[in-house]
């Protein structure tokens, strides 16, 4: 009978994350596909990163993920999203080219050291006092002493189009029954969520002529750091409209909306409602943009993004011929809406271990998310810490005040989410100094040391970071003579209208500073007393996280504060006095005083 230390079950973005970066870490790992030619598929859009998201892609990628460099290398198109606004809120993303991505990532699993594929589906995982010791699949069963689950939309999914619906993990693949029930058998408390996806349409039927077109940017700006140019060719998008015709069309039809006709009860994704919710909540609006994306240079389909449907086939086909441009495009494939099981994320440690079961590890839309970013993002912290568990080591855990990743689990975790959860730049507090530009040099250390991060790419982030050392000194420290005055180029560059570009031309600057270094630099001068502040917050936000709290804590012995407290501290089991004060209900009254029972039992001295 096969043993490893470490199984994945899936092999879609968190899968593929988890996978890499236990067998980099040199644990013996299987990852589970009911099928290898659907590694790295591309479920729905065929892009990656996006306001929020483009943060995680650079993060996943600073600590030695895969998703930033396999993006660079099937990009198809680069943008750079709110790129007249502030760096805090900047968010690169890109077109990929659908199939090629696949193939990328199908390459490196397959060729990785340690990692081992098999097709096969499991059925329930092995359990033995408490803690987790293998699965068991259709051809039989697999020890370890870690799992992680990372199946997509595959937990007992149920697939809609029109009234009809039948089971299915995505169109013409068939879902994970067995899994789903063992898991509440288990114990752990499940919820249904509904996401969908946009029909695809013929490229060459589409009528381009008369559509906005969207270019991406001149230069574009890779997700790796460790990516030094964009080799493949580069394309456009195009701009099309629904419009009265269109939702004239819908509403008449939404007695035949499974959404409509009570047949889905699963709560939807908020932030990329279907275009029967859009024509519903937003009544007033006479249009809805629709983005024409393409799905790869090779191939014909193209993506139309803003009209995520579940109608029945022959609306979904009035309603493409209804918008301007595709009066007679033909569909390749409808679109669909599809159910799925979801675990409550509040009962994983923020690790992503189950809190009910030992060495069990969960990631990707089982926590409640959508999104291939934000499932790469759990899929890799979830990896590296099953290969820590095996080896008795501390969990690699990320807080709010280190990056995006941390915000994201620690909502997840401490919050829950009663519907599929986004990544958005608003859901971080400091975001000014976690921005996408540093990824590298705040998140790079941690990957060297996990061995996750080449040695080759790490020195070139030290380098960077001495370079911005030595860069923000020059800049003190040189004075020039300025409207009759002598200032310090670090005031000359604080003037809104003055760029580093332009002080470059202006005095010659020669440092030997790398290139690299220079917009860091910028940023540091340019927001200096905001990012100051921010620091001071960051500051008093880690004092908290600071104090541990006992995973044996009893909270029924704290008196002066309310049952409802006490229930959800011994439910949640936060691992230290921040997180606490961030699960819902509990007050500052409840903080301040476990803090002083803290005191009088010792368990921590300030």
């Amino acid at each position: 009978m096969d043993n490893y230390d470490v199984i994945i079950i899936g092999a879609g973005h968190a899968g593929i994350e988890a996978g890499l970066a236990c067998a980099r870490m040199n644990a013996k790992t299987l990852m589970l596909t009911m099928d290898i030619n659907s590694i790295g598929r591309m479920s729905c859009n065929p892009a990656i990163g996006g306001v929020g998201k483009g943060q995680l892609v650079k993060e996943i990628d600073a600590l030695g993920g895969q998703m930033g460099k396999a993006a660079d290398a099937c990009a198809i198109q680069f943008r750079v999203l709110n790129s007249s606004k502030g760096q805090a809120v900047q968010s690169s993303r890109a077109q990929i080219d659908m199939n090629r991505y696949s193939v990328y990532m199908r390459k490196m699993v397959l060729s990785q050291k340690n990692l081992t594929v098999k097709e096969a589906e499991a059925k329930e995982l092995a359990v033995k006092d408490g803690k987790v010791a293998g699965i068991v699949t259709d051809k039989g069963s697999i020890f370890s002493k870690a799992v992680v689950i990372s199946p997509g939309t595959f937990l007992d999914g149920l697939i809609h189009i029109g009234l009809k619906h039948f089971s299915g993990g995505r169109i013409n693949e068939r879902a994970s029954i067995g899994l789903a029930d063992n898991l509440r058998n288990l114990g752990l408390n499940t919820l249904r969520f509904k996401t969908g996806t946009c029909p695809r349409v013929n490229k060459k039927t589409i009528d381009f002529s008369n559509l906005i077109i969207q270019s991406g940017d001149a230069i574009p700006k890779p997700f790796s750091f460790s990516t030094k140019n964009i080799q493949q060719k580069q394309i456009c998008c195009h701009i099309t409209y629904t419009n009265k015709a269109t939702h004239e069309l819908i509403r008449s039809n939404l007695d035949r909306s499974p959404l409509y006709a009570g047949i889905i009860k699963s709560t939807g994704v908020r932030y990329c409602p279907s275009i029967e919710d859009k024509i519903v909540k937003f009544a007033d609006k006479e249009r809805h943009q629709v983005f024409l994306e393409p799905q790869g240079l090779d191939v014909d389909e193209i993506y139309p993004n803003g009209i995520s449907t579940s109608l029945p086939e022959d609306v979904q086909l009035k309603m493409i011929y209804s918008i301007a441009g595709m009066e007679k495009a033909e569909i390749i494939r409808y679109g669909y809406g599809i159910e799925h099981v979801v675990v409550e994320p509040t009962q994983l440690y923020p690790s992503l271990e189950t809190k009910l079961i030992k060495n069990l590890f969960l990631a990707g839309q089982i926590n409640g998310t959508t999104g291939y970013e934000e499932a790469a993002a759990q899929g890799l912290v979830a990896g590296i810490n099953a290969a820590l568990n095996i080896k008795d080591k501390e969990p690699f855990i990320l807080d709010r005040a280190s990056s995006y990743i941390g915000v994201l689990i620690d909502d997840l975790t401490t919050k829950g989410t009663p519907e599929p959860y986004r990544m958005f730049t608003s859901r971080v507090e400091y975001r000014l100094v976690i921005r996408e530009d540093n990824a590298d040099l705040r998140l790079s250390r941690i990957g060297f040391d996990l061995g996750l991060v080449k040695a080759e790419d790490y020195r070139k982030v030290k380098n960077k970071a001495d370079g911005i050392k030595e860069g923000l000194v020059f800049l003190k420290k040189t004075r020039v003579s300025y409207g009759n005055k002598l200032v310090t180029l670090e005031k000359l560059l604080k003037r809104p209208q003055i760029t580093l570009n332009e002080l470059k031309k202006i005095h010659r600057l020669k440092t030997g500073i790398p290139e690299s270094a220079w917009q860091q630099i910028q940023i540091e001068v340019k927001y200096a007393g905001f990012i100051q502040r921010q620091l001071k917050d960051v500051e008093r936000f880690e004092n908290l996280e600071k104090i541990k709290l006992p995973l044996d804590f009893d909270y029924k012995s704290l008196s002066g504060i309310s049952n409802e407290i006490r229930e959800k501290l011994a439910k949640f089991k936060p691992l230290n006095l921040g997180q606490a004060s961030r699960i819902s209900g509990v007050t500052p009254a409840a903080i301040s005083l476990l803090m002083v029972y803290l005191r009088k039992e010792k368990l921590f001295r300030s």
